[in-house]
């Protein structure tokens, strides 16, 4: 019996082992997957544009001090260069970003493993390679990295300590309208060695994560992007990435929502089930662009709840193009259990100031029984906004609250201090989360009030939402009276005879959203607001 407990124990640990074990061994291809090491570390000839990336977070030896960097490879010919290279690190207790980007020509490129040496424009030679042991021999997924800028420099030894994630759970990709990448992310490695910062070198220890792709996504000349990576402290660690059109929406679809996630060594996944709520936003010193700063991430798989926040505000690339790459933390939950952890963001989209126009009223007159309208010129999916409504009637001197926070861009205002004739003007004001993203509207000219609301006849709508027969509550006069029906904008889309108001009102054929049906009783108009499903 006793031996017999005793080989099951044993064949369990073997298998176990064996089975976390097996993407250690080169040459590693996981099932179906289009990605095979250590093959596709390599260059691929026949894609337009490759890069390989590496972020990190390090903590000093000596000082105690924490950083953070980033570094990629670009293969993407231009000029007489072959690509380019980027090198930033940021010394966390001060925020101060050291950022580096320069062209370079590739001495070495292997298309069989990863073997990168690279001539970098008015700079040494730098490396990202394979480690090989004694014999020669690829080790698999450990690397030496050795590279340098005007500020510092890193030669460091990294080590993967979990399997690859694959975005798609293949390594392929749809990303954008027309654009495909291959993917894989090895999201969780040990890092040692030295950092070099002002002239000061010292040991360091920590952990980076290193992404790969290669396809025509072109991060230069392509749509724009926020990309997100994560480590938390659970062991989860998440690949993120919205992706916006020309018109700055998101559409609702795996190629432009991706959410790629390491569970464990035999658990990951990528859905686009997810939403990420922008809290605040960062405009860099020049005011030429503005980026999202901090992030809520939720998803119902996993039941995923996360905050994520800039480390530091002062993390802009500038060449070759503009954008922001950047530290970040991580709290929040995981099926109900309390998280922390580090992470990078990667920003190509930046956000303007909301511009608006006051559509109703925008006569001689003002119906206060009909909603007052605006419409947001330059919408963003990334860039919630609420409104905040004033009104004046002394021509714009004082502007007095109506309300604030509103969501929609209509707002039907139950009011009784307007005086009949009363010249009035609206103010809206819409705004981002934090307030630092804000624009405001004014009417063009005054309007007149009109005789005000007064609903003597306790008159209600139902079923509402509705769907096909609305239905109003006894009190009507007994002759009837016309009735029309408004969309948001103050449209009237349909306008319903005196003997058919009081009885069942076909809307059967209005598109969802709200409405309003407006009566016109003699000297009382009513207004009531109704949700087409």
């Amino acid at each position: 019996m006793k031996v017999t407990y005793y080989l099951l124990i044993a064949t369990t640990l073997v298998s176990q082992y064996g089975y976390t074990q097996d993407w250690k061994i080169f040459p590693y291809k996981p099932a179906g997957s289009a990605i095979s090491f250590p093959k596709d570390e390599g260059r691929h000839g026949s894609e337009p544009i490759e890069w390989w990336y590496n972020s990190g977070q390090l903590k000093g030896a000596t000082s105690g001090k924490t950083y953070s960097y980033m570094l990629t490879y670009f293969y993407y010919p231009a000029s007489t260069f072959d690509g380019f290279r980027i090198l930033n690190i940021t010394d966390d207790a001060t925020g101060k970003f050291y950022e580096e980007s320069r062209p370079l020509n590739y001495t070495t490129l292997s298309a069989t493993h990863l073997d990168i040496e690279a001539l970098v424009y008015g700079r040494t030679k730098e490396s990202w390679s394979n480690k090989v042991d004694g014999n020669g021999k690829l080790i698999p997924f450990e690397y030496t990295i050795k590279a340098s800028s005007a500020a510092g420099g890193l030669n460091l030894e990294c080590k993967s300590l979990k399997r690859p994630l694959l975005p798609g759970n293949d390594g392929y990709l749809d990303q954008g309208t027309d654009n495909y990448t291959y993917y894989y992310s090895q999201t969780s490695n040990a890092v040692t060695g030295k950092l070099t910062l002002n002239g000061v070198t010292e040991d360091v220890t920590g952990t980076c994560w290193i992404d790969r792709q290669y396809g025509n996504f072109n991060p230069l000349t392509g749509e724009k992007y926020e990309w997100f990576q994560l480590q938390l402290s659970n062991g989860m660690d998440i690949n993120l990435w919205n992706i916006f059109t020309v018109q700055n929406t998101i559409p609702d679809n795996e190629r432009y929502r991706i959410l790629a996630a390491y569970v464990d060594e035999s658990t990951q996944y990528t859905i686009s089930d997810f939403k990420i709520e922008r809290l605040a936003f960062n405009w860099m010193d020049d005011s030429a662009m503005c980026y999202s700063a901090k992030w809520r991430l939720t998803s119902s798989k996993n039941n995923l709840d996360l905050t994520i926040t800039s480390k530091n505000d002062d993390s802009e690339i500038t060449l070759p193009f503009r954008f922001f790459e950047g530290a970040t933390t991580v709290s929040g939950t995981v099926n109900g259990q309390a998280v922390t952890g580090v992470g990078f963001a990667e920003l190509l989209h930046s956000y303007e100031h909301p511009t608006l126009t006051i559509e109703k009223p925008a006569g001689e007159t003002f119906d206060p029984t009909l909603p007052i309208s605006w419409q947001l010129l330059n919408p963003d999916a990334g860039r919630p906004v609420a409104y905040d409504i004033e009104y004046s009637v002394d021509d714009k001197t004082t502007f007095t609250p109506i309300v604030q926070g509103v969501k929609d861009t209509f707002y039907l205002w139950n009011n009784s201090s307007l005086s009949d004739g009363d010249n009035i003007w609206f103010k809206i004001t819409a705004k981002s989360t934090d307030g630092k993203l804000k624009g405001v509207a004014i009417s063009t000219s005054p309007s007149a009030v009109m005789p005000g609301n007064a609903d003597s006849f306790n008159i209600k709508v139902f079923p509402n939402p509705v769907r096909d027969n609305l239905f109003l509550k006894s009190g009507l006069p007994a002759n009837g009276t016309q009735g029309k029906i408004i969309d948001v904008n103050g449209r009237v889309v349909r306008v319903i005879p005196g003997n058919l108001i009081s009885n069942k009102i076909d809307v059967g054929f209005l598109q969802p959203g709200i409405y309003f049906l407006k009566i016109d009783l003699p000297g009382k108009p009513v207004v009531l607001k109704f949700i087409k499903k």
